[in-house]
């Protein structure tokens, strides 16, 4: 069964287990059955030292953007976006977003200028967004269709908002990616919407070394442990975890392939 992580934070990711050397956690990982990762940015201050972490790697792709939890961070232009996300080895623009689950950091103005300068990257560099939204369900939506998201497409990463968020980001072309929160027993409603999305619109990911899926709940997550989220959703959806592998794979391909992904 082969995987593909669609949201990873490879620069981030314990390595005591593995001699404190990455190339022994990507030959793990890759053994584990997962072809493919996609090491996501969330500062311009760390992405340098995470494009050199992982550009030998054929099957690892990054991408480029600022999280919307930190004001502290440099701010990025639309124009340095589209530089950044230039090189071969990057096809996205991101994560991006907003959350606003700790509202004292200033205020939300900031979040979503920077939010509006990241769809604006997007859609020059023809890259899709990897979108990130916590409690900001309405303006999420209200900024990507004022901000013409739907014209560079992506995905709404972690998803964990209502069947009725989900439906407006798919009616504007976006996919909706599922971590290992699905596992979780508080997650029924999430669960839910699992069970409705599309499966030509679902992708799925592990956010490592966050989120770690159950029963390593507590745990560092590591890209390997996709497979419980796989193993999950196909259980819901009432099909085979091949099945449900080979699909969302082949859904990420689909949706990177214009900025740089292969198959192989």
């Amino acid at each position: 069964m082969k995987l593909v992580d669609s949201h990873c934070h490879l620069d981030r990711v314990d390595l005591a287990s593995y001699d404190g050397e990455f190339q022994n956690f990507v030959s793990a990982t890759l053994e584990s059955g997962v072809e493919q990762m996609l090491c996501v940015c969330i500062d311009l201050e760390s992405y340098p030292a995470m494009l050199e972490l992982v550009r030998e790697y054929d099957n690892i792709f990054v991408s480029v953007g600022v999280h919307p939890n930190d004001l502290d961070r440099r701010e990025p232009t639309a124009a340095e976006l589209v530089e950044l996300a230039s090189i071969p080895e990057n096809v996205a623009i991101g994560e991006t977003g907003l959350d606003y689950f700790r509202s004292d950091k200033g205020g939300m103005e900031w979040q979503q200028k920077r939010f509006r300068t990241h769809i604006h990257a997007a859609r020059e560099s023809r890259k899709p967004l990897i979108i990130h939204t916590r409690q900001a369900r309405k303006d999420t939506i209200t900024l990507m269709q004022q901000e013409q998201a739907r014209d560079a497409g992506g995905v709404m990463h972690c998803f964990t908002e209502t069947w009725e968020m989900a439906q407006q980001a798919l009616d504007m072309g976006f996919y909706i990616s599922f971590s290992g929160i699905v596992t979780f027993n508080n997650a029924a409603d999430l669960r839910d919407v699992a069970k409705k999305v599309p499966l030509d619109r679902m992708l799925i990911e592990t956010d490592s070394p966050y989120l770690a899926p159950a029963p390593y709940r507590g745990k560092p997550n590591q890209p390997k442990y996709i497979y419980r989220v796989a193993e999950t959703i196909a259980e819901l959806r009432g099909m085979e975890v091949e099945e449900l592998a080979q699909i969302t794979s082949s859904n990420f391909f689909k949706l990177f392939t214009a900025a740089g992904v292969s198959s192989q």
